[in-house]
């Protein structure tokens, strides 16, 4: 028989310490579960600068502050969420709110705290399952991000909003790190590019139009934390950019880029458009406070050639709950559109505004939107 001889004393001994080694690797990790080396989590670094320890694996979440769940959904994430805050479940008269129409399953889910970030531990505590990672826009709104994680035992991840301007790297960064916790990086980048492919479509047809064939435009009515008059404009209104239009209340080069502001009657009297838009959330002030009622009822108005001439035309809410980067670039269609038809002559705006949602949301929603607003969005508003 061929005999078998072990190995050496020496390896015999060396592979004895490995083992010793690797059992007492093994009970440390045991006897501290949260070292940083676990390989069941993982840290990532917020928007705010904060270094955030979450799971490997995120299942379960919930979203904090305006706009929060529309990134969620548009990176189709939005079935790993566990509980809603107040708006999502109790809404408003008239909802204006794509990815919520997109998405009515929300109204159902578990409450977790007031809108706008005003989160409750306690309801967050109690919810079953329990959410794996919070995410909060705006973090200096409702509860703190520190508070909250220490309060609740949840990592905190904050993000910043961004808009699709001066603001679109932040926007980026926000899908982005939203992506990386959900695993849902490919999707990140097929929204990123979904928006870079509507704006250069946008520009491409408009680029090459003489100035002296752009009618001058101004937007007024837009909602910012609320429905607003006439008065209520945006100088920096992406439709207007993305379509190269001359917008009358647009800024200078190099000025600071303004998301909203308010003129004075009598300066739009001065600039006197060829055409106004109204975002029709206006209409939820109620009779005589709209935009449309200033347009019908003050004698100031009755003169501007825009009036005059019957180009006045509705838009979706570009703001609701935050931007609706969806309705966004809905309108730009329609704005170039109506100001350069020919350039537009292919583009059926309404079917235009169904797919971007469908897309982003994963469904339609401008159709139900527009029944809320009496169908005066992407149509001529008679003023008179």
């Amino acid at each position: 028989m061929k005999r078998i001889y072990l190995p050496t004393v020496r390896g015999c001994e060396f592979r004895s310490a490995l083992c010793v080694a690797l059992i007492m690797l093994a009970i440390g990790l045991m006897l501290w579960p949260d070292a940083p080396f676990c390989a069941e989590e993982r840290q990532i670094v917020d928007m705010a600068g904060r270094i955030v320890t979450i799971p490997q694996k995120v299942n379960r979440v919930i979203c904090s502050g305006a706009g929060c769940l529309r990134l969620l959904t548009y990176l189709k994430a939005q079935d790993r969420v566990v509980a809603v805050d107040s708006i999502e479940i109790n809404g408003s008269p008239i909802d204006a709110r794509p990815y919520a129409i997109a998405n009515s399953q929300f109204k159902n889910y578990p409450l977790f705290g007031e809108f706008r970030g005003h989160d409750n531990p306690e309801l967050i505590a109690g919810l079953r399952p329990q959410p794996q990672v919070i995410f909060k826009i705006f973090a200096g709104r409702g509860q703190d991000p520190d508070h909250l994680q220490s309060e609740t035992g949840i990592p905190v991840i904050v993000l910043e909003y961004g808009n699709l301007t001066y603001g679109r790297e932040q926007l980026n960064r926000a899908l982005r790190l939203m992506a990386k916790v959900m695993d849902e990086k490919a999707r990140a980048e097929e929204v990123i590019t979904f928006f870079n492919t509507l704006e250069q479509d946008l520009r491409r047809r408009t680029r090459d139009i003489p100035l002296d064939q752009r009618p001058s435009c101004y937007v007024g009515g837009l909602g910012q934390a609320g429905p607003h008059g006439f008065q209520s404009t945006e100088p920096s209104f992406p439709p207007f950019v993305f379509t190269n239009a001359r917008n009358v209340a647009g800024q200078s080069s190099g000025e600071n880029p303004l998301s909203h502001a308010t003129v004075a009657k009598e300066q739009i009297v001065f600039w006197n458009p060829s055409v106004i838009f109204l975002d029709v959330s206006t209409l939820r002030l109620g009779s005589g406070a709209s935009a449309l009622d200033q347009l019908r009822r003050d004698p100031a108005y009755q003169g501007l050639s825009a009036i005059r001439r019957g180009k006045v035309f509705g838009l979706f809410p570009c703001n609701s709950y935050n931007r609706n980067f969806e309705a966004v670039f809905a309108n730009a269609y329609y704005v170039g559109k109506i100001l350069y038809p020919k350039s537009f002559a292919d583009v059926e705006p309404m079917a235009k505004a169904e797919e971007i949602s469908t897309f982003l949301n994963g469904g339609p929603a401008f159709k139900s939107l527009n029944k809320q607003f009496g169908g005066l969005a992407f149509s001529r508003i008679n003023i008179k």
